[in-house]
C-alpha cells in the first residue's frame, strides 16, 4: 500500500471534522495523519489527510468526500510537485555533559533547541517524515522523554 495525501477544502463550521472522520471510519480506512487549519479566508478550513491505500481507495474517498455538503474541493497532492512538511517537538534528557553533543546533532538536522531546563531540552524540527524519523533515531540514545508530531501539511508548487 502507498500513502496518499489529500488536500480537502471545507466550510469552517462546527462538526465538519467529525463528519469527515466518520466517513473514513464507516468505509474502514485509517487516517495516517490529519492536519486542519483555517485558510486565508476564515470561513474556509483546509484539511491535509494522509491515508494508506491504493488508487481505488483514493478515488472512492474523493467521491465520498464530495457527497458531503461542507466539502468545497478535494485535491490529491502529488509529492513530486508539492512542498510537504511535518513539525515535531522532542523532549530529551540532557545532562550538562551531553548538551554539546545534543546541540551539534540538532545543528546537523537544522533543528533548534526551543526550551532548556535543568535536565531536559526541547528540540523543534521541521521537515519531511524521513527527516523527523532520522532525528528521532539520532536523539534516542540520550533518552526521549516525550515527543509530539504534527500531521503532514502540503501545498502544490507553482500555479496549481
Amino acid at each position: 500500500m502507498n500513502k496518499y495525501t489529500l488536500a480537502v477544502t471545507v466550510d469552517n463550521r462546527p462538526g465538519v471534522l467529525t463528519r469527515i472522520a466518520s466517513l473514513f471510519r464507516r468505509r474502514g480506512y485509517n487516517i495516517d495523519s490529519l492536519s486542519v487549519g483555517t485558510t486565508h479566508d476564515s470561513s474556509v478550513s483546509r484539511m491535509t489527510i494522509v491515508v494508506d491505500g491504493d488508487r481505488n481507495v483514493v478515488e472512492q474517498l474523493t467521491k465520498q468526500l464530495y457527497k458531503l455538503v461542507e466539502v468545497i474541493k478535494v485535491v490529491e497532492v502529488d509529492a513530486a510537485e508539492s512542498v510537504q512538511r511535518e513539525l515535531a517537538l522532542i523532549k530529551i534528557k540532557a545532562e550538562p555533559g551531553d548538551r554539546a553533543d545534543i546541540a551539534q546533532m540538532v545543528n546537523v538536522f537544522r533543528a533548534r533547541v526551543v526550551d532548556i531546563s535543568k535536565n531536559t531540552l526541547i528540540v523543534e524540527v521541521t521537515g519531511n517524515a524521513r527527516k523527523i524519523d532520522a532525528i528521532q533515531e539520532a536523539l534516542a540514545p540520550f533518552g526521549i522523554l516525550e515527543m509530539v508530531r504534527t500531521g503532514r501539511v502540503a501545498i502544490q508548487r507553482g500555479g496549481k
